[in-house]
This record gives C-alpha cells, structure tokens and sequence, in this order.
C-alpha cells in the first residue's frame, strides 16, 4: 500500500542531514552505535533518552521523563499550558547541560502535536532556543505516525498490522508491512482534546464514533495487528497486567486480546484510581488521562476488531535512529546484535559464544528458525554474568535475559532465554523465586530450555580455546545415543567435572551418552 501523506513541512530547515544534522551510520557495517541524544517534547511529557551501544538494538544509556502537561488546555484556549511551558523550559534547561556533561550535544529534539497547533508554538520554539540553546524539530502529524511507525520496526523485526500512537492532544495511526510505512492518518483523538468537548460522557462518546469511523475509512483494517504506542497505552496494558496477576511487568512486546482489553476496560471503571495508580506506580498525571484513553480504545477495538493487540515501548525516538539506518542495517537481527554487543563488552572470551553455537549446533538440527536464534543469543549471552556471584549467576542471567531491554523478543522468548541461561549454571530450576514465570512457557519449551542450558554448561568448559578443538558431538534422536568424539586435547579435557557435564545433557535428552577416541 503505498504511502501518499504529505511530508513535513519542517524537513526543509534540515538540509544538512535530518533532525540530527549528521548522518549517525555512515558505513553501512557498522556495529556499535555512539553516543546519542533525543528530546520528544510531547503534549503531556517531555524525556531525554540518549542511546548506546549496538547500532541496531541501542540500548537507554540515560532517559528521563517530565510530565509537563504542555498541551493541557490547548483545546479550549488555542495556547500552551503556561505552567506546561515553565515545567518544560525547565526541563529542557537541564537536557541541554546534562547533554553538555555527557559530552553528547547538540541533542536532537522534536516537538509534536502541542507546539504544532498552538497560536503560541513559535513563540515557545523561540524561547526554547534563546534560553536552552535548543531547536525544536516540529513534525505533522503524518510525519509524527510515520516516525512511531518505524519505531516499532525498530524493535520489532517483521512487524505487520496498524501502528497507534495516542498522546496527550492526538492519535496517530500508520500501517506497517514488509519493513514499510504504508498510508498514515492523523486524528485529534488524544486525552487532553477529549477533555474539552462539551455536552458529557454522551458527546464525548459521540466524537469518538465519529473520529474512529474516519481512521477506519482511510485506514481499511481488516482483522490486523494493533500495535499501540504511548504512555496513556502503556499505563492500560499496566493495568491489565495487574488484574490478570500476569508474572512479568515487561510492557514491550506485552500481547494482550480485544476480550481482555475490554474486560481491564471494565475492571478500572470499578475501581478507585487511587488505588490502582499505588498498585501499578502510575503517575497521577498519567492516570489522570486513562479512562479518557480507555474509551478511545474500546471504539478502537470495535471498530478495527483486531487479530491482537501488542504494546510497544518503541515510537518516535526510535524512529528517529531507524529512519537513519541503511538497509543492511535495518535487515539485522536487533536480538542477536544486542547479544553480540552485550558478549563483547562482558564476557571473559569475546568470540568464544558463536563457537560454541556451533559446537551445539548437530543437537539442535532441524530447529525452527525462531528456536535458533533464540538458541544463538544464549550462546552469545552464556557467559555475560560471570561476575555475578556465584550463588546468584544463574538467578542474575535470567534477569538479565527476561528484563534487560532488547528488541525482537516476545514474552515466552524472553524467558525461554532466561531459563536457558539459569540451566546453564544450574542444574535444577526447582524451589526458584522465579517459578511463576516458567508459566508462560508449555512443557516443551521448559525441556528444551533446559536442554539448552545443560549443552552450554557442558559446552563451555570443555576447552577455554574452543569446544570444536577439543571434539564434536552427533545426535540420534531416534535411537537416542549422544555421541561426543574427542580429539587428541579432548582427551586430556574429559576429566571427571567434563564427564558429569556430559552426562547431564545426555539425560536432559532422555539419551545414552556415548564417548569414543577419534584420530
């Protein structure tokens, strides 16, 4: 579907390379990601976040947020909050000398539908630069669904569906398919505007319909993925996190059905904000705009119907960084780049874990290409939280694994990944603190997550030069014989501990271990 929204009209002053004002990649194998900076003064928060690390899954070096409200009002006035526009400039103040410090500027900052619309926005554009040394980057609101569009490409290989990003004054929808960003639209569906429609509940409700119908009829859904961007979405998703007593409060790639959405919808309409917002940690101005979001989602939900309903942390920052990538860029695997970059900088042996892939890889044959990525990460992760102690390494990877911010992993993966490294320092997972979260796997998953680990426990002490100088390993599954032929130096590594290890796996396989002398 082809893309036939207008540009920004704020492109033009960015002649010289984009917001940024420099290409960030200028080779297209590049590997690591320096230092960056980006502002997103939004129409109800204002956060810094500076990027690092491995270019295509960079990891939050710092990130602040101030719920500014600077859209607050905008619709009954035609201005800018001015309590919004004081806490803002504030805010911006400190971004610019934290930005100085860090040795990171000028920072990247873009402004959306608040400074946009408002009679005053080039005045506080003005004020910003003269008193922060700050420029405000003002995107459309095509622009501003596109940039969240490519966010969630960023941390979201494949991604395919409709992409909604609601803030404080507008919602923003863009279809995603094959890497692209297809048609957009734009509404003025975001809390604050919803906020100053007269005539009640009923009115209000009334808009709704009317607005959606209008997303729909340019949009064309049909039984599609939503991906939802944006704190009021975030906090939701939170909520509905609570009332399922769901075990893991990672909201990025959260899935959630219409049935349960509808159903959380209900539960916080029952309930005391108050207490909802100190069981969740929401702020109060957060909290403040979700049932005025969650009456926008339900239209959403019976209008659009769609397939599922996902949540991403990634949007218009990441969109950014995306939107400068080169294509051999874009096509790697943010999983496997973070665990890469991640093995480079913690590991004892940088290089030794695609070694060991390899070594493991005859018991893995005939994985599906999802398992295997999964099972290369581990092995670029094995050895990341050696300086852990060593009572808590395994309980420290596995944290790592299920909480560390890394794109292209859903929940079940990011435990599988988890136990996986767990079964790699430790034999049994039984009595751990994290039980409950085994429950998002089947018993398929838990076994081959254990066989996993128990591979890489015997893998990765079998020679500090490289598992494959010290044997190889051959897997029967049908007759269920594991057979490990050593080489000359294997030999001499396959003491007792070695022998154990070996073992351990075999069993994990339900599999006789076989040894045998090769030349």
């Amino acid at each position: 579907m082809t893309d036939a929204a207008p540009a920004s009209t704020e492109l033009s002053a960015f002649d010289d390379g984009g917001p940024f004002g420099r290409p960030l990649f200028d080779d297209p194998s590049v590997r690591a990601l320096s230092r960056v900076g980006v502002v997103d003064v939004g129409s109800n928060s204002v956060r810094m976040v500076v990027f690092d690390g491995a270019a295509r899954s960079p990891a939050y070096f710092y990130n602040e947020k101030l719920m500014a409200g600077l859209g607050q009002g905008l619709a009954e006035t035609g201005y800018l909050n001015p309590r919004g526009k004081e806490r803002a400039l504030v805010a911006l103040k400190r971004f610019a000398v934290l930005a100085e410090g860090m040795n990171i500027a000028p920072l990247t900052c873009v402004a959306t539908a608040a400074v946009r619309d408002a009679v005053d926005g080039p005045e506080f554009r003005a004020q910003v630069e003269a008193k922060t040394g700050l420029k405000l980057w003002v995107i459309d609101g095509a622009e501003e669904a596109r940039l969240s569009a490519q966010g969630v490409l960023l941390g979201w290989p494949g991604a395919r569906g409709i992409v909604c990003d609601i803030g404080g004054n507008s919602m923003e929808l863009a279809r995603i398919e094959g890497g692209k960003v297809g048609i957009r639209a734009t509404s003025q569906l975001g809390p604050f505007r919803l906020q100053q429609i007269p005539g009640g509940p009923s009115k209000r409700r009334a808009e709704i319909v009317r607005v959606v119908k209008t997303l729909k009829d340019k949009i064309q859904p049909n039984r599609d993925r939503l991906y939802l961007v944006g704190g009021s979405w975030r906090a939701i998703a939170r909520l509905d996190m609570e009332r399922r007593n769901y075990p893991l409060t990672v909201l990025h790639e959260y899935r959630m059905t219409s049935k349960s959405v509808i159903e959380t919808l209900d539960w916080i309409a029952a309930n005391d904000l108050a207490d909802l917002r100190a069981r969740t940690g929401t702020s109060a101005e957060r909290m403040e705009l979700v049932p005025l979001a969650g009456e926008v989602l339900r239209e959403l939900i019976r209008a659009f119907r769609p397939a599922e309903i996902d949540i991403s942390s990634y949007g218009i920052r990441e969109g950014l960084l995306y939107e400068q990538m080169p294509d051999k860029l874009k096509a790697r695997d943010p999983l496997i780049e973070a665990a890469r970059a991640a093995e480079i900088t913690s590991a004892r042996l940088p290089g030794f874990g695609k070694k060991l892939f390899t070594f493991l890889s005859p018991i893995f044959r005939g994985a599906s290409p999802e398992r295997l990525r999964l099972i290369k990460a581990a092995c670029l992760l094995h050895d990341t939280t050696w300086r852990a102690h060593p009572d808590y390494r395994a309980e420290v990877c596995f944290d790592n694994a299920t909480r560390a911010n890394l794109g292209g992993l859903d929940h079940p993966g990011r435990v599988f990944l988890g136990l996986s490294l767990l079964h790699r320092y430790k034999n049994s997972r039984a009595g751990s603190r994290l039980e409950p979260l085994f429950t998002l796997l089947s018993e398929e998953q838990i076994q081959a997550a254990e066989v996993l680990g128990k591979a890489m426990r015997f893998g990765a002490m079998f020679s500090a030069i490289g598992p494959e100088s010290a044997g190889t390993l051959t897997w029967q599954p049908r007759k269920k014989v594991l057979q490990l032929t050593l080489t000359p130096l294997g030999a001499d590594l396959f003491g007792e501990v070695t022998r154990a290890r070996f073992t351990g796996l075999a069993s994990a396989l339900k599999a006789t271990p076989k040894v045998v002398q090769g030349k």
